[in-house]
């Protein structure tokens, strides 16, 4: 498997990032912040997954080690390709995502454009136990209706689920929902 490739950004394409090492021209499709990582660059180190298929050999990547760990167990729920999961660690920060699958928050995946219910709910299902509450940096179960509440009173508030998420990620856990909505509106004006 190629893990890791260190080169010079030679291009952007719809489809990802080229980037010259040694002389050869590898086209990495990569999260968005592996490519604003490559932006103006001269040399760019890219974690990356190769992805083998009957008809072709497909290269992703990602700006640190956290967002590869998190695409290849993405890979292993059941009907989620490297192009979904892509676009699930291309949505936001691998700590936001852990969080959301700690709190069984579907709703998180589901705005994800090309993820419907059931994906969502796979998702939060086959992960949790993998990834474990501890490593994802969540509150435990029994705290999470706090958050959940906040974060949809944000949404409400005409937030998008990304940034109710983002505006709340600073904001103490301990604190009872309108707390957190009254800080996290505040941090936002």
């Amino acid at each position: 498997m190629i893990a890791q490739l260190r080169g010079r950004p030679a291009g952007r394409r719809p489809d990802g990032l080229v980037l010259d090492v040694g002389g050869v021209g590898y086209l990495v499709q990569a999260t968005p912040s592996a490519l604003r990582q490559a932006e103006g660059a001269d040399e760019v180190t890219v974690q990356t997954y190769l992805h083998v298929r009957e008809d072709a050999l497909q290269l992703y990547g990602f700006a640190d080690r956290e967002e590869r760990e998190l695409f290849e167990h993405l890979l292993s729920v059941s009907g989620v390709g490297p192009k979904v999961a892509l676009a699930i660690v291309s949505g936001s920060r691998p700590a936001e995502l852990r969080r959301a699958i700690a709190l069984e928050d579907t709703a998180r995946f589901e705005a994800i454009p090309g993820i419907g219910r059931k994906t969502a709910q796979r998702v939060v299902l086959e992960l949790k136990e993998k990834l474990g509450t501890a490593r994802a940096g969540a509150e435990p179960t029994e705290v999470a209706s706090p958050h959940l509440v906040a974060r949809d009173a944000l949404v409400e508030l005409g937030f998008s689920l990304v940034d109710a998420e983002r505006a709340l990620a600073d904001v103490d856990a301990s604190l009872p929902a309108e707390e957190r909505v009254r800080l996290a509106l505040r941090r936002a004006a």
